[in-house]
């Protein structure tokens, strides 16, 4: 899920890391506070200074109670806190905490696809009727003329079954289950999105959280598994990622994790939201994780570790968003220019509580960001959560010039 959540909808991202605590901070005011995973000491002050002076930021101006970026590079790791995990009894931001990664979920669903197509099990040109007979169909929606390929891609033009969920509806009963093809069939019940009279499948980028769910109902069908069993058993047990779970309709967040919280309204006060059942997110959101194994599964996948290497040339083959930002959308994975030249690759997400942000680069460099209020941050908690991003990642370079 992503990006509702100026209305209170949405899903997610990354962050966190290390098993220390990030220090007693005083409220949202407090100062960042560093915890070093290494003996290394930093010697980039100025690249320092700023990540310290945007985490400050977003617990103070930006509205967030707490928040967390977890670098890590050759050198070795790193994770600064801000602010609290929890307004009532302030207390801070552990460095080890797990949380709701929302749409970074989306790369671990399309790894297992793409494995799949490694193994000639699936085909990615191939119509998604041929997994899914008679699913995706109704109201201009067809899924013999839709490509597993655009799903992962969001170029199917499927509608996006958040922009028909009401938001307050699930605030009001936070825990109730919600099945995925009820949800796909919510979707259905609508024409697809495309901008251009007459466009098809696979002319238009359209962010939509359905082509995950149909994604994750593919692996199931292809494999007889559940698509969380084939993440756990393909990708999280290999990589021993072990604060990372598919918790289907668990409402609780285990180990140690900050208060996920909302705010209804512009002027209303912060609600508690840690438990919540994200079988709405589904396989386009519900993970759960940390900054340490997003950092480490980040690196596999970018570095190849988990792909062969036409699968990984597929997932990095991008299209333009449409952004000002040159972002670019692969299968599942999203490339961004950094200032210090070169591209990074990664995802974002918003779910009820928690916003995350995160990529990894070609050599060796990870920074994932999570705040722990969604919907509810201004509008300028989505940019500085990206300066974030992009700071950790060049620390220590200079910017590249044009």
């Amino acid at each position: 899920m992503i990006k509702h959540k100026r209305a209170l909808g949405g899903a997610l991202t990354l962050a966190v890391a290390v098993g220390v605590m990030g220090g007693s901070l005083p409220g949202n005011a407090a100062a960042a506070t560093r915890v070093k995973a290494t003996t290394a000491q930093s010697t980039h002050a100025a690249d320092d200074a700023r990540l310290r002076a945007l985490m400050h930021r977003l617990t103070t101006a930006d509205g967030a109670p707490g928040a967390l970026v977890a670098t890590r590079d050759r050198r070795g790791s790193a994770v600064l806190t801000s602010g609290v995990a929890d307004v009532d009894s302030q207390a801070p931001v552990r460095g080890d905490s797990r949380f709701r990664i929302g749409s970074m979920t989306k790369p671990f669903v399309a790894t297992v696809v793409l494995q799949l197509v490694g193994e000639h099990r699936v085909d990615l040109d191939a119509p998604v009727e041929r997994y899914l007979p008679g699913v995706v169909r109704g109201h201009g929606n067809d899924g013999r003329v839709i490509t597993v390929r655009m799903l992962l891609q969001h170029t199917s033009g499927l509608p996006d079954y958040l922009d028909h969920l009401n938001p307050q509806d699930i605030l009001k009963d936070p825990l109730a289950h919600h099945d995925t093809r009820d949800l796909v069939n919510l979707a259905l019940a609508h024409p697809p999105t495309f901008e251009k009279p007459g466009a098809m499948p696979g002319s238009e980028w359209h962010y939509s959280n359905t082509n995950y769910l149909l994604a994750g109902m593919l692996i199931e069908k292809v494999t007889g598994h559940a698509y969380g069993e084939e993440i756990g058993r393909r990708i999280i047990e290999p990589l021993g990622l072990h604060d990372t779970s598919v918790p289907g309709d668990a409402t609780s967040i285990p180990g140690p994790h900050p208060r996920g919280y909302v705010r209804p309204g512009e002027d209303a006060p912060l609600m508690d939201i840690t438990a919540f059942n994200p079988s709405v997110a589904g396989a386009s959101g519900e993970m759960i994780s940390s900054g340490t194994d997003l950092n480490r599964f980040l690196d596999a996948l970018v570095r190849g570790k988990l792909l062969r290497p036409a699968q990984l040339k597929a997932m990095m083959k991008t299209r333009s968003t449409g952004s000002d930002d040159g972002r670019e959308y692969g299968l599942g994975l999203e490339s961004r220019p950094l200032p210090c030249g070169g591209l990074y690759w990664g995802h974002g997400g918003d779910i009820f509580g928690y916003q995350t942000a995160g990529g990894a680069t070609a050599d060796g460099r990870q920074a994932t960001v999570m705040t722990n209020v969604d919907p509810g941050g201004t509008d300028a908690q989505d940019d500085d959560m990206e300066a974030v991003v992009r700071t950790g990642l060049c620390e220590g370079r200079p910017a590249h010039s044009q």
